[in-house]
């Protein structure tokens, strides 16, 4: 199929260089306790950090968007659906907050940041334009090479994945800061418009494995 992209990977594919996904979407089609995309970067400390991303689904279950886990914590950073329809639940240092009454309607493309800074342990969900309330997760820094996942919840460092956790669907446009990025700016992203790509991944380059079966499609066939 033409619109299918290179990237039905079974073993794991290592990309050579970052590479510019502008335009296309993983798809993470089936559950599973070993597909995944690990994401790569050189950063070690995050005194703040700021992930948005879009993504499409129909689980009712619970299951993981994003995973950083480091060898202090397997929830250093993680983004998680829980199992009520409208909850996310949002780690930092393995400290966690729950932000509830969202609307997270199934089939339906959402823009999703969150944000976290290590110095008030306050954290924040953007959710199709709208902020939700600041929630106390955990104070102090990340710190350790970090082992970064979409698509799984790492129970280990780097592993302990569990299939009923796993997402099914799509993600696209993701991206990372190391700062809680200004309202503005977030904004911009949710828009769709021009705002500064994350400095620690970047959907515009982004460093990446592929680990199991997930495909990449264009964006234009999708959404």
């Amino acid at each position: 199929m033409e619109k299918l992209i290179l990237l039905m990977v079974i073993f794991g594919t290592c990309c050579a260089a970052p590479q510019d996904l502008s335009g296309k979407v993983f798809v993470f089609p089936k559950e599973t306790n070993t597909d995944r995309v690990v994401l790569i970067t050189p950063k070690t400390r995050f005194n703040s950090v700021t992930t948005c991303l879009r993504y499409q689904s129909d689980l009712s279950r619970t299951y993981g968007i994003f995973s950083l886990a480091t060898p202090t914590f397997n929830n250093d950073f993680l983004i998680f659906k829980n199992n009520a329809e409208s909850d996310i639940e949002l780690n930092a240092r393995d400290g966690n907050a729950v932000f509830t009454s969202l609307k997270l309607d199934a089939n339906t493309w959402h823009s999703m940041c969150a944000t976290w800074e290590s110095s008030t342990g306050l954290a924040q969900l953007w959710v199709d334009g709208k902020a939700t309330t600041k929630k106390f997760v955990q104070t102090g820094a990340i710190i350790g090479a970090p082992i970064a996942i979409l698509g799984q919840e790492q129970d280990t460092y780097g592993g302990g994945f569990d299939a009923k956790q796993s997402f099914i669907g799509m993600i696209t446009d993701f991206h990372m800061w190391d700062t809680v990025i200004p309202t503005c700016e977030i904004r911009r992203y949710m828009e769709d418009k021009h705002f500064s790509p994350g400095n620690v991944f970047s959907w515009k380059a982004l460093d990446f494995q592929v680990k199991g079966q997930v495909l990449m499609e264009l964006a234009s066939e999708v959404m």
